[in-house]
């Protein structure tokens, strides 16, 4: 194993970095997408089963179809790294838009009243009130999201693109153990951190939940 690792530091490390590059840009667009949409959901009631049922929908599609569906459907290249980011961001805004809308729906209708009677005009109330009471949900289900990327961008290898599934894949194919030990462990840490630094974002913008969960 030590050997193997030090003969292929450079491949393992560039796997590595796509494999961080694939999984948390599309989080990062989800975040973007997925804010506004959940918003609409809760402020006009009629989206809300739509924009969910058709989240719902689009999650349930196997990772694998999509990366092949989307090139002619999109005109990229099969091997293109955008198709991936382009499907893990659909999976993740399907997971985030119903959490985003749970979020907000869980705030006190009292608090926002309140906060209205301040004189806090929608959008200011939004982001100064309900926001905040919603990131708990909110960064709940970003955890799910992060920590789902990080294992279907794999699946990105059978393409030809995919990160740490490159190890995956190059060991099943030599019948060699090194690299998918190492793929695992490295996608394993890495889910871990990423989990890690959302649950410590979500105790610092959020300490109130954190005495709760004491009490």
């Amino acid at each position: 194993m030590i050997d193997y690792i030090s003969s292929n530091t450079e491949v393992i490390w560039r796997a590595f970095s796509e494999h961080v590059f694939l999984a948390l840009i599309p989080v990062l667009l989800a975040i973007v997408i997925s804010l506004p949409l959940g918003y609409l959901a809760v402020r006009y009631s009629k989206l809300y089963y739509p924009l969910v049922n058709v989240s719902s929908i689009l999650y349930a599609i196997p990772s694998l179809a999509l990366f092949l569906l989307l090139p002619p459907i999109i005109g990229t290249r099969v091997l293109s790294p955008l198709n991936i980011i382009i499907a893990l961001t659909i999976y993740s805004v399907a997971l985030m838009v119903r959490v985003v809308a749970d979020g907000l729906n869980s705030v006190d209708p009292t608090v926002t009243q309140a906060a209205t009677a301040m004189g806090y005009r929608r959008i200011k109330r939004l982001f100064s009130v309900e926001l905040p009471i919603a990131l708990p949900v909110m960064l709940a289900g970003l955890r799910v999201a992060t920590v789902a990327n990080v294992s279907i961008v794999s699946v990105g290898a059978l393409l030809g693109v995919g990160g740490l599934g490159a190890l995956f894949l190059r060991g099943l194919q030599l019948d060699y153990l090194d690299p998918i030990i190492v793929g695992i462990v490295l996608s394993v840490l890495l889910a871990a951190v990423c989990d890690s630094v959302i649950v410590l974002v979500q105790r610092r913008f959020t300490p109130w939940s954190r005495v709760g969960g004491r009490a």
